[in-house]
């Protein structure tokens, strides 16, 4: 008999001994709802099973082609299902599916982390990413909207293992119920797998015809695990190997006695900001204008590119990796770093005798990791003053974070020099509604940037469109590049020395693909001597970096920093 005439048994047949119960397909007599309700239960099924085993855990790569594949995994499921006893295939069945239901969540978190990080997702460390993901939400919708999408992030969790686990129950039933049939088809199959493996068959560049992908993605996913441990070791030994490890204060940073030092970190500012891009012309052009007005004002700049450790998100990662001149690139690193004594930029400036400070605008909460730099004060959201309105993620804007500083540690005549680092986020995402520059002598409290939130873009207005995204992304960078240029133009002195950079790359909606990790990097001083100790930097002259520029790994400029300025 035909499966599909198996299909159509009359109501009340049974199966063989031992099978698992009444047919899951309809009989003879059934109403046509409930004949098109089980055929599509079981189109669902197919589909459900066949994404987990097949689908590649990259937008990119989903393809249609994609999923015209035979996997592997798939015929040895079916055929030890097929041996079980009945007693066991149930709980197999559930099993499985469960199994296969935590590997589709994990393709689809890969596709997040490759849209938004240009990596697959670490099983270790990337679980921390969720308070900040919240953080971000709450910030961007408001508390309910992320209590909202929290909820619906579980419950699309729970959905895909509880569905997917039903799905490889309903299907081993059918097969059982139709064994001759199954047997004879996963036989065909399993020589077409073989015949198209030794062939090479693809049906498209990296997706043979004969899959393997589902067992070869949970074997990486294991590969990754033991070699992150490794991987940690390798960081420990890093981290102990400190060149500046018990340097004397006095013999630290001799050559910038005196001079007021800026560390400021300008969110998502990358190299698709400034070159090969549709957004590169109008950043461009305030970068050319800067170095035209800074030179007007007696102020030279060089520039270059680092490599950050991170892209698309995890600004930390990059500020530990800058500070600390090892590569901190996953949360893993971080947390390990901050149980050490490792040299710092602003403890090395701490030690050689500088006040040293962090503004993280940011943060709304205490941060206990910030003891690991060793800032005699962190200044955030709570206590710079600020009384006006929030920017989507950003906190305050970025000029009233460079005003509210000036206010606090520059303008009062006599201060000891200080060292700072300084966080500009009003270039994070969602990169709207975007504020406008003021008069700086006008910003008090920062109540004068209230109507401006309402006359900008809203997220809504920006997100659907591709276009808008790389559009809005442009006009934040040339925001935080415009209030850097203006604070140097109304404050900067003979006595400042700021270097500014990106802490990496905006996410792949702005970038493309394979965009890279290089972030521009721009040291400004008045005093030639400052510019004349980074000769030897071979950086580019003016505010902007070209494509010749050198590019060293962000964890390299600490030690480079440290002994050009400390001789």
């Amino acid at each position: 008999m035909s499966l599909f005439g198996q299909l159509r048994r009359p109501a009340g047949a049974t199966g063989r001994s031992g099978d698992d119960g009444p047919a899951d397909a309809p009989a003879e007599g059934s109403s046509p709802r409930g004949v098109v309700a089980a055929w599509g239960a079981t189109v669902l099924a197919c589909l459900l099973v066949l994404f987990a085993l097949v689908a590649p855990n990259q937008l990119g790569n989903l393809t249609p082609g994609a999923f015209v594949r035979i996997p592997v995994e798939g015929l040895v499921g079916l055929a030890v299902l097929l041996v079980l006893p009945s007693r066991w295939r149930r709980a197999s069945a559930v099993v499985i599916g469960g199994l296969l239901g935590l590997l589709t969540l994990l393709k689809i978190i890969d596709m997040g982390f490759f849209a938004a990080f240009d990596r697959p997702f670490d099983l270790l460390s990337d679980w921390s990413f969720t308070g900040p993901a919240i953080d971000l939400l709450t910030g961007s919708a408001g508390r309910v909207g992320a209590v909202a999408a929290v909820i619906g992030v579980v419950a699309f969790a729970v959905a895909v293992v509880v569905f997917t686990a039903l799905a490889v129950l309903r299907l081993s039933r059918i097969a059982v119920r139709h064994r001759t049939a199954t047997t004879r088809t996963l036989a065909a199959l399993s020589v077409i797998w073989i015949a198209a493996a030794v062939l090479g068959i693809q049906v498209a560049p990296g997706q043979p015809f004969a899959s393997g992908s589902a067992a070869a993605y949970a074997f990486d996913d294991v590969r990754q695990v033991r070699a992150e441990v490794e991987n940690q070791r390798a960081f420990a030994r890093d981290v102990a190997a400190d060149p500046f490890r018990g340097t004397p204060g006095e013999d630290l940073l001799a050559a910038l006695r005196g001079k007021n030092v800026i560390l400021a970190f300008v969110e998502s500012y990358g190299r698709v900001a400034i070159q090969d891009s549709e957004i590169a012309p109008q950043v461009d052009a305030v970068l050319d204008a800067g170095t035209e007005q800074l030179r007007a004002a007696g102020f030279a700049a060089r520039s270059a590119f680092l490599t950050s450790p991170t892209f698309g998100d995890g600004s930390w990662l990059a500020h530990a990796t800058l500070q600390s001149g090892v590569s901190v690139d996953s949360q893993r690193r971080y947390n390990e770093l901050f149980a050490t004594d490792r040299m710092t930029l602003s403890s090395a400036f701490k030690s050689a005798g500088w006040r040293a400070v962090g503004d993280v605008p940011s943060n709304t909460q205490d941060w206990p990791e910030g003891k690991f730099y060793d800032f005699d004060r962190i200044y955030d959201a709570r206590n710079v003053g600020y009384q006006g309105p929030n920017f989507s993620y950003a906190t305050m804007p970025d000029q009233f974070t460079m005003a509210a500083f000036q206010r606090a540690e520059l303008a009062t005549p006599g201060h000891a020099p200080v060292m700072a680092e300084i966080d500009l986020v009003s270039s994070h995402w969602p990169w709207a509604p975007l504020p406008q520059l003021v008069d700086w002598d006008a910003i008090g409290n920062g109540s004068v940037f209230d109507g401006q939130p309402a006359a900008g873009k809203a997220p809504g207005e920006v997100w659907p469109d591709p276009a808008k995204v790389r559009a809005a992304y442009g006009e934040s960078i040339q925001y935080s590049l415009n209030t850097l240029i203006s604070y140097v133009r109304n404050y900067g002195d003979d006595d400042l020395v700021l270097v500014f950079l990106g802490d990496h790359q905006p996410n792949s909606a702005v970038t493309g693909d394979q965009a890279g990790r290089d972030v521009p990097v721009t040291i400004v001083a008045k005093d030639p001597v400052v510019l004349d100790r980074v000769a030897g930097w071979d950086w580019q002259d003016g505010l902007r970096p070209g494509p010749a520029a050198p590019v060293w790994a962000m964890s390299a400029f600490r030690d480079r920093f440290l002994a050009t300025f400390s001789h």
